[in-house]
This record gives structure tokens, sequence and C-alpha cells, in this order.
């Protein structure tokens, strides 16, 4: 599933767009990636050269550097850090209570820490939002949290606590989310290549519903429901509907290369692939149709994306009811839901959406004179995101003098690629601050980067910086809480740091440091 921005999918391309609308909605702190070595994904185009003092930046559309001389800017509190971050009289940072010097000392560093009351509070948010926006046009809704952002034991008991369900897109992730102790009814899975292990899981678990991808899949899925016998499986069938989205834009098209879903573009005189997927499955009485499902995006700003992806699959759910007699019960919106990455950025407001695409949804069925189904969305990003900073210990710091005689400061850290891909992967923009002390040093235009051996390993392409910064500073970069622990990888045989909670002046850890007697113990030599 794309819930979030896979490379190369409709969502990864809406996180291309998402950058473009936050650049030209940011103010001053900080500035579009520029060139960064390395090959395949990390190889871009150089768009802004570093400088070494504070000054306006040629090239930074709607971009102004601090005033010359200037200490570097904060944005605690504030977005794009979670709520639980503040900061004291002598400049150091406390997230839920605990101060950051004491997260470094107790549990080192790389950390990834993660604001427990605020992802908590997100979650009741959307969930509350989404709730009465839809009952106000006589409908139901349902909020999947979206597992592939970061799922933990903790995460899921904390989501389900808040009231929402969990979309698992593998059987690691349904593995978690029936550890935790959900039952299987509040678990969706995902995927568009499900082994027969997983489904079997998933069958034996009773999960509530299993999304097909293929109509290979159909065929598969009933196949061993036959074979085991019991109930018939809940099935959703996923569909493309040539809408893509991200940041504050979203396409139309017909047809869509990419390997997710069914599209509901016919080919001349035949049915579409989605529709015979549907009819496939009511043809199988090892499965029951529960609905439709359908994601357009990533890193989404507006609201208008959904509203017409909205409107195409009401349609189809109308088409087949005409021709089959069955109207679908459910509708799954998918996410992609916005968040701010950067000072100044604005997340996309809860109520807002819900109310926007709760009206679309209505006024589509009124149309197609169908009543309203119940509906689902899958936020992750949304909850998770803001929630969560990733803490760092600076190394090198190394000024390079470029080669029309600027010179741009390189801050290394104690992390890097192997923690959070998404700026390699995607040229994904973070914000990050210094939160250890107070400094008046004017600031500096930095780029931080990571320990691998690689030159496409940057953490935050650019941005501005004490120019005293220095080795044994602690960096915290805001908002990785999606996507950091969960893309993390081994890369150069560096374990992944341990994700910790902080709530009411305590932190715990909810998965611990990967040490490198873990890695050893995986090799059988």
């Amino acid at each position: 599933m794309t819930h979030d921005g896979e490379p190369g999918s409709a969502a990864g391309r809406g996180e291309a767009v998402a950058r473009d609308a936050g650049r030209r909605g940011s103010v001053g702190r900080a500035v579009p990636a520029a060139a960064h070595g390395g090959s395949g994904p990390s190889a871009q185009g150089s768009s802004v050269a570093g400088h070494g003092s504070a000054q306006d930046v040629p090239g930074a559309s709607g971009v102004v550097a601090p005033p010359a001389g200037a200490p570097a800017p904060t944005a605690v509190p504030g977005e794009p850090w979670s709520t639980g971050v503040t900061r004291g009289d002598d400049g150091a940072v406390s997230v839920g209570g605990v101060d950051v010097r004491d997260l470094a000392a107790q549990h080192g560093t790389p950390v990834y820490v993660l604001d427990e009351a605020d992802l908590r509070a997100r979650a009741a948010r959307l969930r509350g939002a989404f709730t009465a926006a839809f009952a106000r046009v006589g409908a139901e809704i349902d909020v999947y949290y979206a597992g592939k952002a970061f799922l933990s034991l903790a995460v899921a008991r904390w989501v389900h606590e808040e009231g929402l369900r969990v979309d698992a897109s593998t059987g690691g992730e349904l593995a978690v989310a029936l550890r935790a102790g959900l039952p299987g009814a509040d678990i969706g899975l995902h995927g568009n290549n499900k082994s027969d292990a997983e489904l079997v899981r998933a069958l034996d678990a009773g999960v509530g519903r299993i999304i097909v991808d293929s109509l290979v899949e159909v065929d598969r899925l009933a196949d061993l429901v036959r074979n085991r016998g019991g109930e018939p499986a809940p099935v959703m069938v996923r569909v493309t509907t040539g809408v893509h989205a991200g940041g504050h834009e979203y396409i139309a098209t017909a047809h869509e290369d990419q390997k997710f879903g069914l599209s509901v573009a016919a080919d001349e005189g035949g049915d579409s692939p989605a529709m015979t997927a549907l009819l496939a499955v009511l043809a199988r009485p090892e499965l029951r149709l529960l609905g439709l499902h359908s994601h357009i995006g990533s890193q989404i700003l507006d609201p208008s994306g959904f509203a017409v992806a909205a409107r195409t699959v009401l349609a189809l759910r109308a088409d087949l009811g005409r021709r089959t007699g069955v109207l679908v019960e459910e509708i799954d919106l998918g996410g992609g839901y916005g968040i701010a990455y950067l000072p100044g950025e604005r997340a996309m407001v809860p109520e807002t959406v819900a109310r926007d695409v709760a009206d679309a949804v209505a006024a589509a069925a009124a149309e197609l004179e169908t009543p309203l189904p119940r509906f689902s969305i899958e936020p992750g990003r949304a909850v998770v995101g803001p929630a969560g900073l990733t803490l760092y210990t600076v190394g090198t710091v190394k000024p390079v003098r470029l080669d029309d005689g600027r010179v741009r400061t390189y801050v290394s850290v104690d992390g890097g690629m192997s923690d959070n891909i998404r700026p390699a992967l995607y040229g994904a923009q973070y914000h990050a601050e210094v939160v250890g002390r107070l400094s008046s040093a004017p600031a500096v235009l930095a780029r931080v980067v990571g320990k691998h051996c690689e030159s496409g390993d940057v953490v935050v392409h650019e941005v501005w910086l004490p120019g005293d910064v220095r080795a044994g500073d602690l960096l915290a970069v805001a908002a990785t809480g999606a996507y950091g622990r969960s893309m993390a990888s081994n890369y150069n045989l560096v374990p992944r740091p341990p994700v910790v909670a902080v709530r009411d002046g305590g932190s715990r850890v909810l998965v611990r440091r990967e040490t490198e007697d873990d890695l050893l113990s995986l090799d059988q030599g």
C-alpha cells in the first residue's frame, strides 16, 4: 500500500510536490536542497549553494535569511516540533517534561524521542474531527492508524486506546498489532504481494478486512478460505482513481503506472480492472465483498484531491450496484494527510479536511442517488510524525570552501541515513536546532550530515545553525516520528537507535537500541 510516500509511486510523486509547496510556504529558516554527491537515489541537482554567514541566499525563492550577524532562529515551541517541546532560559530543550540532556545521558544518542501525549492527542483529534464531520452528513467513519509510519507494541496500544484501529501492510506489522493485544476485528491487512502465510495468519486472527490488490489475489485468498474452512473472508478491493495528490496540488489521469491497486479506467468495450475484480469477488462464496479502497498520495495539504477520488469511487460503487444489486457497505479513502516539516509550514487541519471531504461525499452520493456507505481513513504520518524527534550528538564540524569562494559548514552527527533515509531517498526537508544550550553566535548556513560512507548521507540539507556549533553539542531534528525508525537500516553495520517515549517528566524505552552483538548474532559465518 502507498500510504505515505514510496519512491516511484503516486505517493512518492506527492512527496516531491509537497516539498515544492512547503518551500513556497516556509519563512526564512530552511533552504531548499543543494547538491549532494553520490549516485542512485541520493544524486540530485544543485539548487542553492551554502553560505558561510547569514545573508540572503541566491535562488532560494521565498526564503529570507536571518539578518547578518543575527543568531540562528528557533522554532521552539511551535511547528514543526511536538506540542510537548519547550526551551528553557538556559537554552536547553525539554520534551514531555524531560530535558534532552538527561535523555542523552540516560539513553545515549542517536535516539528517537516520541512525545506520547502529543501522539495520543493527534490520534484523538483526527478521530473526533472525522466522526463529527461525517455524522453531520449522516455517515459513520472508522479511523485506521497506518502502522507502516511507525509501529511498536506501545504505539499500537496508544492509538487503539484513542479509538483508532490499525492498518498493517505486512505480516510483521500484523504480528505487532496482535502481540499488542488488538482484536483481529480492529486490524486491516494491506499489501500488493501478500504471501500465503500472511493471508492465513490474517484469517486465523479474524482480521476485520483484507484489502486485495490484484485479480490473482482474489482467487488465491478464496482458495485458502475454501481449503481451511470457516466463514467467508471480509474483502475490500483497492482501486486506482487516477488522482495523484501531494502538497497543495493534485492531478487526475485516466491510467496509472504503478504497482498498487486496480484501475477504474476501462478499455474500450470492456470492464475496468477494478470492476472485473469486484465481480470476481462476488463470484467466490468464500469471500464477502466489504467495500472499496482508494489511496491518492502523500503529504497532502489540500483536501480537493480526496473529494475528487471519493466521487470516482462512489460512482464505481453505484455502477456495481446497478449491475449486480450489491451496494458495498464501506469506502476507504486512504491516508496521506500532510504535516509541517519546516518552520512556517502549516499542517492540514483535521476539522477542515474532514468537513470538506464529508460534504463532497454527501454531494456525490446524492447526485448518484445512492445511500452513504460507512467510510474509513488511514492516517499514519499525521498521527506519529510531529510527535517524534531525533536527538543526535555533533561530532566533526567542517567548513568547506566552494568554487565560488563561499563556505558551507558541514555538521556531522552520530547517526545519518541509516536512521532517516528520507532526505537521501526523496530529498525530504527537515528542520534542526542545537538544543542543549544557548548561543548568541551569528548564524551560519549549515548542512547536517551523517557518519556513513556515502556522500549522499544528508540529514538536513540546509538549515541556519549557530556559528559556534561544535563537537558535543546536542542537535535535534523535528518531525521524524514517521518513516524514521520504520525505514531504518543497518547500513555500514550501524546498530539502529532506540525509541524512547516521554511523558509527564519521565521516559521509558519502547524499542531498545541495537548492539553489535545483535548484528553479529545474525551472521552464521
